[in-house]
């Protein structure tokens, strides 16, 4: 049975995440910003574990985790957190960048830092749910691509610094799909939002696992994934 901690396992990818790999058996631990939302999150998966940190706040999670109980062994760590926040550069402030960029990107990274050890130890792997965002760039996508190109900069050198450690590095470069973040680009687009247009969740849920789950003797660096309709 594998340990896995992810985040932004309460909607969207995520949520389909967690729920493949609890109906198949593994052990979760479930990131939440708040004990509220943890109660809440795990209320779906029974036996799913939770940990509480705000990844709006990087600088405080090292602090958050010390506070709770970690595995001594982790299997992955998958990054599925994100946000969104649309506008041009002449308009966005510097709170929506600092925004987007701690939780798309700094918080990640710290993440990451933190539970290294324990991913050394199984040589584990590490997913990030990036984006396309993170491969092109429009107007009004300013900032949240900014975090999602610097998160696949991440991903590239972290792979390389752990290949001797074992550790597999995988990045999911999904296009747009059917979640509350979808609904979220739409409203702040002007624009109708119909989920049946966009990619399932589950269909991103299936990519990443098949890069999860691939045998050791080969790695997926980079998934795309793109409407198919």
């Amino acid at each position: 049975m594998a340990t896995h901690l992810i985040t932004g396992a309460g909607s969207g990818i995520g949520a389909a995440v967690a729920r493949r790999l609890h109906e198949r058996g593994d052990d979760l631990l479930l990131l939440a910003r708040d004990a509220g939302r943890a109660k809440e999150i795990a209320a779906g998966l029974p036996g799913a574990r939770t940990l509480v940190g705000d990844l709006t706040n990087p600088d405080r999670l090292s602090w958050a985790l010390a506070q709770q109980a970690l595995p001594d062994r982790l299997d992955s760590l998958l990054h599925i957190a994100g946000v969104v926040d649309l506008g041009e550069v002449g308009e966005l402030t510097p709170k929506s960048w600092h925004h987007q960029l701690n939780v798309n990107l700094v918080a990640p990274a710290e993440l990451t830092r933190l539970l290294l050890p324990q991913l050394r130890i199984s040589h584990g792997q590490v997913i990030f749910v990036n984006s396309g965002a993170g491969l092109a760039t429009h107007a009004g996508w300013s900032a949240y691509a900014a975090s999602k190109h610097g998160l696949k900069a991440l991903a590239d050198g972290l792979r390389q610094e752990e290949r001797p450690h074992g550790v597999r590095v995988t990045s999911v470069y999904p296009g747009r799909t059917a979640s509350p973040m979808q609904a979220k680009v739409h409203q702040q687009e002007g624009k109708e939002y119909d989920p049946a247009r966009w990619i399932d969740p589950e269909s991103v849920a299936t990519a990443l696992l098949t890069a999860l789950d691939l045998p050791r003797d080969a790695q997926i660096d980079d998934i795309t994934v793109r409407p198919g309709r």
